[in-house]
């Protein structure tokens, strides 16, 4: 059969366009693939043969007032397995368990990580021991899926004694990864769990950086250096607190075997928290890495609640240190100054009603003013005072010196204080039914017992105002500025009196005079707050009396009588005033 020679040209032309079509597109597809989508076929390519490693970030270092270091980080290892399956992980954490320690409760967190991260290496050890290391890198050749790497270690020098303040970190939570504040965060990653070490985490986390192994088609790392150009992880510049060093030592190293309480130490001027120390301590460097349970567990069933900061979350009956409030709210009002006597002596209690309200020295302090009655803690003389003031009056006045809300220090873990809200007649039905309560909680309150359990940082926080002008700065860890508020306002002749009054305590006069301190004024006040077992012991105060500059409250749980938490204080502020003062002299000399 034979065409025309038209049809076959016609056929040519046709053929030709549909091969030109056909090249075309083949053209385009090539160009598509190997020019614009290059990269991301090439980084398919890598994703199939390379594995992303993360490489942790130092945490950032934390530094005291004077530059000595709190918080570092030192060397330390990393092991990690890269497997392609839950099946391949669970067999290799078999085969290590036969040369390191991996018990079932840690195999369930290997595998718990892995879960959550399937595409990249699960963590086996944060930071493991260098025998640990040594084992592994003998058997290497059993375990090509196995990553080594150096990873940075949270260090904290003096560790027990900053326990409270610090915290600690540790590894972060399913909960956690949920929460905004750890958006971007992986699992595996170690974060701060309280104390500084969490309020100040965004500072202190570093910038994760990565390594990149080659594996083969079954998931084992063929290659660990040089596939890739590493991208380095980022520390975050350091931090300075306002911490003293020196004097947090000076805390431990004294109380460390017998404290069962708190002791905070302000710098009455800036605010800035000199030292906060809470007893009985624990060593924080034992929650770097991997920390036996066998110690976790020991703290958590300690009697003495050596976790708890009871600095902080410590809530108790201020006792008599609350009569300075009183006092305050008196001269404000204007219902008593520091030369008032009440109507009725102290004959060792005061009848109310059919009650009789008993003060402290069963015989009686006789007849007394105010400055007397601060210097030897008379509950007679307050319960009358706190009558004058009234329940509204005490409650508003409470309230507007900050000791119904916290004290907003840049802590994490700070209880909220126990004190009457505004609405008293609601208050005291909720707590004891309608018609259930009378005017006697006004006598209780009065001297800082019933309805009333504050912090040792709120109460630091109220004597700054008293060794100031009536005002006080928001405590704070970490150096900043921060204004002062206005907690009361008396005339300065009235603050000087109440100042020569909280004196007298600290003398021969006072309730706290075995306390004294040679060639330093101290003012301050005891108080013994009732409990159901042996009383405990607070003082609060402040040095040199002439120009304050440390306040120090002292809880002792347990201390039965407010001059054993005296002797503590006086103590902490002779060390700062002595140290300060031969700083200051070696800094005058060295001009």
């Amino acid at each position: 059969m034979s065409f025309h020679p038209n049809e076959v040209a016609r056929r040519a032309r046709a053929v030709r366009a549909v091969l030109t079509l056909v090249i075309a597109g083949l053209g385009l597809a090539f160009f598509r693939v190997q020019v614009l989508r290059s990269s991301q076929y090439a980084l398919q390519a890598d994703g199939n043969r390379m594995r992303e490693v993360p490489l942790v970030a130092p945490r950032g270092i934390i530094y005291d007032r004077n530059g000595e270091i709190i918080a570092e980080n030192l060397p330390g290892y990393s092991v990690s397995l890269l497997s392609p399956t839950a099946d391949s992980l669970a067999s290799a954490l078999d085969a290590l368990s036969k040369l390191v320690p991996i018990d079932e409760q840690h195999r369930n967190l290997v595998m718990r990580r892995y879960e959550r991260a399937r595409n990249q290496p699960a963590v086996i050890f944060n930071d493991a021991p260098f025998e640990i290391v040594s084992t592994l890198e003998e058997h290497r050749v059993q375990f090509p899926e196995l990553i080594i790497q150096n990873s940075p270690k949270r260090y904290y020098p003096d560790g027990e004694a900053v326990a409270a303040v610090m915290g600690y970190i540790g590894e972060i939570n399913e909960l956690e990864l949920t929460l905004p504040k750890f958006e971007g965060y992986k699992p595996g990653q170690l974060i701060g769990k309280v104390g500084l070490e969490r309020q100040y985490e965004a500072q202190l986390h570093g910038r994760e950086g990565s390594r990149f192994v080659e594996v083969d088609a079954r998931g084992r790392v063929v290659r660990d250096q040089g596939v890739r150009p590493d991208i380095l992880p980022e520390a975050p510049p350091p931090i300075t607190s306002t911490l003293d060093m020196e004097l947090q030592r000076f805390i431990h190293e004294r109380y460390k075997d017998s404290l069962l309480g708190a002791v905070v130490a302000i710098d009455p001027k800036t605010g800035g928290v000199l030292a906060l120390y809470s007893g009985p301590t624990y060593d924080i460097n034992r929650f770097t890495g991997s920390m036996p349970p066998s110690y976790y567990n020991q703290l958590n069933t300690d009697p003495r609640k050596p976790m708890y900061n009871k600095a902080t979350q410590g809530a108790y009956p201020p006792a008599s240190t609350w009569k300075l409030a009183t006092a305050v709210m008196a001269m404000e009002m204007g219902v008593a100054d520091i030369d008032t006597y009440m109507e009725r002596p102290c004959t060792g209690g005061y009848m109310f009603g059919n009650r009789f309200f008993r003060c402290w020295k069963h015989d009686g302090h006789g007849n007394v003013n105010m400055r007397q009655a601060i210097a030897t803690s008379c509950d007679t003389y307050f319960y009358q005072l706190g009558l004058k003031i009234g329940l509204s009056n005490l409650v508003a006045g409470g309230i507007r010196m900050g000791f119904g809300s916290r004290s907003g220090i840049d802590y994490p873990q700070e209880t909220m204080p126990k004190f009457p809200g505004a609405d008293i007649t609601r208050y005291y039905n909720e707590k004891y039914g309608a018609r259930n309560w009378t005017n006697a909680v006004t006598l209780n309150l009065s001297i800082g017992q019933g309805e009333n359990s504050q912090t040792a940082i709120n109460m630091a926080r109220f004597y700054t105002a008293l060794a100031t002008d009536g005002t006080a700065p928001r405590p704070h860890l970490i150096q900043q500025d921060v204004p002062r508020e206005r907690l009361f306002s008396i005339r300065p002749e009235q603050l000087a009196a109440l100042r020569e009054a909280m004196a007298d305590v600290v003398s021969s006069r006072g309730t706290a005079g075995s306390a004294a301190v040679q060639g330093i004024t101290i003012a301050g006040k005891t108080g013994t707050a009732q409990n159901a077992g042996p009383d405990h012991a607070w003082f609060v105060g402040f040095a040199p009396y002439e120009d304050p500059k440390i306040v120090v409250a002292v809880f002792v749980e347990f201390g039965l009588h407010g001059y054993s938490a005296a002797r503590i204080a006086t103590k902490v502020m002779e060390k700062y005033l002595k140290t300060t003062l031969v700083n200051a002299s070696a800094t005058t000399d060295a001009q």
